[in-house]
């Protein structure tokens, strides 16, 4: 991390007890000595927060039972092996012949016999984690995601393994034993799982543990990507949440620029000219020169590609990445037809909202949810707004506030 982002996540930490509830060092030394580098094992009384309030045992039971939920947001495994979905999935009955809805019956079967759980997406299915997730990923500025792994006393479902993101590992009931090895693949990317380096996983999992540990209730661990790592319950059920940070790269900047020069060089009609006649496309003698002025107009685009062009094109992806805060509709079209002038507004959260002067003299609001075209007046108005003050719809305007209130861009002030 950078001073300057160390800086602003340390007033997001302030505002916000995400960080807090995973991490008990500082937030500049965690940055610092761990961050991509080392595993940390923080403890229950060394953080804030209440662990089970994101996901306890009734919790699992009622999203496996009566949340009508489908593959792949739950799979199953045991001992290594991921279970195929007609193993614990059915139709949901009459009025819901969905073939692979959850089975509570399949459930409870292969679970009493030792199968781990996995409810996937949390961060999209269950509202404290949702609302958790959103708060760390504003803070860490890289995309979140929540899995959770329950696991029947004695068990384990995977065998040693590295995962191609960062995790905390946050354990919210039971114990679990956990053994870990550094890397055989540094910093692994998207697209290297570890099935890629088995036989190197497995050579190293045999080999004496770096780290070995057990997580309780409220206990944490954050792992880096590349680090192998296994875990087996102890006595009674163990839950844990896998908070997964899709960390930005430098090879997300290297595909932006490349995706911007192969855009700017392809202006050039000389590159996009036919290759001759007869050509050998198999031979370097028959395209070497061809070769040679593709790489000059290649390496030329890549010079003249700006940091504000690769920062618009990832602002976009990070956009995209995360979702905005829930709203429900019924309840926005409601707010837009009571409105009043002394309604108090504010911009719905985690919006990554930007307000872009155009040519033409107007303003276009861009964010997670929706894009609006307004006056410059209209534009002023929304200022104090996106700064995170609550304003009265007569002070925004009452047919911009409408606007907004229908695009889901603010929410009444409750």
């Amino acid at each position: 991390m950078s001073t300057s982002t160390t800086s602003r996540v340390s007033a997001a930490h302030g505002g916000h007890p995400a960080f807090a509830e995973l991490v008990s060092v500082p937030l500049d030394e965690f940055a610092q000595r761990y961050w991509s580098r080392q595993p940390l094992v923080s403890r229950a009384e060394e953080l804030a927060g209440d662990p089970a309030g994101l996901l306890d045992a009734a919790a699992v039971d009622e999203l496996v039972s009566s949340r009508a939920l489908r593959v792949p947001f739950v799979r199953v495994a045991k001992e290594g092996r991921t279970l195929g979905d007609a193993e614990f999935t059915q139709g949901g009955g009459v009025g819901a012949e969905i073939a692979d809805q959850v089975s509570d019956d399949k459930l409870l079967r292969l679970f009493r016999d030792g199968a781990t759980i996995v409810l996937q997406g949390l961060h999209r299915s269950w509202q404290p984690v949702l609302t958790f997730s959103q708060a760390l990923s504003e803070q860490l500025r890289h995309p979140v995601q929540v899995n959770a792994y329950v696991t029947p006393s004695q068990n384990r479902g995977f065998n040693d393994h590295y995962d191609v993101h960062d995790v905390f590992v946050l354990q919210t009931c039971g114990e679990k034993r956990w053994r870990l090895h550094p890397p055989v693949h540094e910093a692994p990317l998207r697209d290297e799982p570890w099935t890629e380096y088995r036989s190197g996983v497995e050579v190293a999992a045999q080999q004496e543990s770096s780290h070995e540990f057990t997580l309780r209730p409220g206990d944490c661990l954050y792992l880096p990507r590349g680090w192998l790592h296994s875990a087996t319950a102890l006595g009674g059920v163990s839950i844990h949440l896998t908070i997964g940070v899709h960390v930005w790269t430098r090879r997300h900047l290297a595909d932006e620029l490349m995706r911007l020069a192969l855009g700017s060089a392809s202006k050039d009609a000389a590159l996009r000219a036919s290759l001759p006649v007869g050509v050998d496309v198999g031979s370097a003698q028959d395209i070497g020169d061809d070769v040679d002025q593709a790489r000059a107009a290649l390496i030329a685009a890549l010079q003249a590609a700006t940091p504000d062009q690769v920062a618009a094109a990832l602002e976009c992806r990070w956009r995209g990445a995360v979702r905005a805060a829930p709203i429900g509709p019924l309840a926005q079209l409601e707010a837009a037809e009571r409105l009043r002038p002394e309604t108090g507004l504010r911009l719905r959260e985690h919006l990554v909202a930007r307000l872009d002067p155009q040519l033409d003299g107007t303003v276009r609001l861009v964010s997670r949810a929706a894009a609006l075209t307004l006056t410059a007046a209209e534009g002023d108005a929304l200022t104090a707004l996106l700064d995170g003050e609550t304003l009265p719809a007569d002070l925004i305007g009452m047919e911009l506030a409408s606007r907004l209130l229908r695009a889901g861009l603010a929410v009444p002030d409750r």
